[in-house]
């Protein structure tokens, strides 16, 4: 299924037509938007190949990042309310996606109840990704916030078949400052701390957790640096 971008079981016949309604477009570069703040909603997208990620600008015109997404998840899903996307998808690498009109997906879906159920299931991992993530951000220190974004990536990664352990952050350093609300500065204090401590080993952009026990109880607040 990760070859038609959703990757959900289905019967051969519904596979035939959730294919029929997927359109592939050319591949992204680095730096290019799939849509931007405000444009009208019209379709969602799932990640073939690469990774992205969704800010939105605020009043001051300063720039917030709110997720990255990796490729088998589904991007866009946040414009279904209000019908315009709040945020702008921008690609960190060369990447692949799928758009998946929605006009289309919704009548496909109510003939096909495993379809239905998975966006459900996605709309519901949304929610609860955007809940954690406000927690992380009001209370939770540095190190927290480091090691429980490390370990998303870990299990996003694992999701996939990829390794937990080892992966490349695509986003840059300022990136994921901006994502965490913290400065570049204590991003890279935090990933010397972490290497210090055995936790990870870092080469670039190069990470490899190794202990991801001692990593968890960080990020839980159970053990600190």
């Amino acid at each position: 299924m990760a070859q038609i971008c959703l990757p959900i079981a289905l019967e051969a016949s519904d596979v035939e037509q959730l294919d029929s309604i997927i359109q592939r477009g050319r591949p992204l570069r680095k730096g290019e938007r799939v849509f931007r703040q405000n444009d009208v909603f019209n379709a969602v997208y799932a990640v073939r190949s690469g990774t992205l990620k969704s800010y939105r600008v605020g009043g001051s015109g300063a720039e917030q990042i709110t997720a990255f997404y990796f490729p088998g998840e589904i991007l866009g899903m946040e414009g279904i309310g209000k019908g315009i996307h709040p945020n702008t998808i921008e690609a960190l690498e060369t990447a692949a996606i799928c758009e998946i009109p929605f006009e289309l997906l919704g009548d496909l879906s109510s003939r096909i109840p495993s379809l239905q159920r998975h966006f459900f299931q996605l709309l519901s991992q949304e929610i609860a990704e955007d809940q954690l993530l406000i927690a992380m951000l009001g209370k939770n220190s540095a190190e927290q916030r480091v090691a429980a974004l490390l370990l998303s990536i870990s299990a996003r990664h694992a999701r996939r078949k990829l390794s937990a352990t080892a992966f490349r952050l695509t986003m840059t350093r300022a990136d994921i400052g901006n994502y965490l609300g913290l400065t570049v500065e204590t991003i890279s204090r935090v990933f010397t701390r972490l290497q210090k401590n055995a936790l990870l080993s870092a080469d670039g952009r190069e990470v490899i957790i190794l202990d991801a026990g001692q990593l968890r109880a960080v990020a839980e607040g159970t053990a600190q640096l």
